[in-house]
């Protein structure tokens, strides 16, 4: 077999997310395999591989060719993991395995999922690379969508570029689930909540593309007015989010997606909250700050 990457929609959207064949990756890749793999996430953003069934000890191994592993914060989980250290669970399942009831206050903190956001920016140093694998899907719906933050830059005007160029912006899942009436917070989990700055514009570390980082947990820009900043933010992302920037990755059992967190969004869509939804994510940490990426 040849590794072969190609655009999912060739013709209106060529350059965004990519389809890789050719290659077993729940097995041992070779040093020029993941070195390809790496090009096209650099140059795609998305890569959907499908047919890749997964254990949590082969993700984590193929995930590991990529950088270190982020610890899986599992933010409000109740009772014992199902999961280990590194496997974040995108699921709604509790610890034996049934599924989660409609009041229940992980799921509910989890419906932050379905606001566009950037994995990790929430942290000093944010997310390189997210990966999701698909171990049970609903019947129907929970599809992620994906959209492309450099190619929203490339077609913002000048003036708004200029004016993004060099702001901060503070970032925190406080910030993100008010916007879905979630509050219930502990004084413990506030703390451990405490916004972090981050820049609105970054340049890719590999490509040097520049690229907008915007995400729900950004709340403010430092220096500006909170309604201001709001609306400022509102707009660029509903700018960022038109259909043209956008795939939709609807699942199959076994498909593995992974993106870069540098340069796109994502959220995931509703599905029958009464049916199995088991996803599980291992996430590369980022090797520095955004505002490091500055310096």
């Amino acid at each position: 077999m040849t590794l072969t990457i190609k655009p999912i929609d060739p013709v209106s959207r060529p350059l965004f997310a990519g389809v890789v064949s050719g290659i077993d990756i729940t097995k041992p890749l070779t040093a020029s395999e993941a070195q390809q793999i790496e090009r096209g996430m650099d140059e795609f953003g998305v890569l959907v591989f499908h047919g890749q069934a997964f254990t949590d000890e082969t993700q984590m191994a193929f995930s590991r060719n990529f950088g270190e592993l982020e610890l899986a914060t599992n933010n409000l989980r109740d009772g014992r993991d199902r999961l280990g250290a590194h496997i974040a669970d995108i699921s709604n399942l509790d610890q034996n395995n049934n599924v989660l009831a409609r009041d229940n206050r992980r799921r509910l903190f989890s419906l932050g999922t379905r606001l566009w956001h950037s994995d990790s920016s929430f942290k000093v140093v944010p997310a390189k690379y997210s990966l999701l694998s698909a171990r049970i899907i609903p019947d129907a719906g929970g599809n992620t969508e994906f959209a492309s933050m450099k190619l929203a830059y490339d077609e913002l005007d000048e003036e708004t570029k200029a004016e993004c160029e060099n702001l901060v912006c503070e970032h925190s899942q406080l910030f993100s689930r008010a916007l879905i009436g979630f509050g219930d917070f502990t004084d413990a989990e506030r703390k451990a909540f405490a916004p972090v700055k981050q820049l609105l514009v970054r340049r890719h570390p590999s490509t040097g593309r520049k690229s907008l980082y915007l995400a729900s947990h950004a709340g403010t820009i430092v220096g500006w007015p909170i309604p201001e900043a709001r609306a400022f933010l509102r707009d660029l992302t509903e700018h960022a989010t038109q259909r043209k920037f956008v795939y939709s990755h609807k699942w199959t059992v076994n498909d593995l997606v992974v993106w870069d967190n540098q340069q796109t969004m994502h959220r995931s869509r509703p599905f029958d909250a009464t049916q199995v939804r088991d996803m599980h994510r291992t996430t590369v940490a980022g090797l520095r700050s955004t505002m490091a990426e500055a310096a």
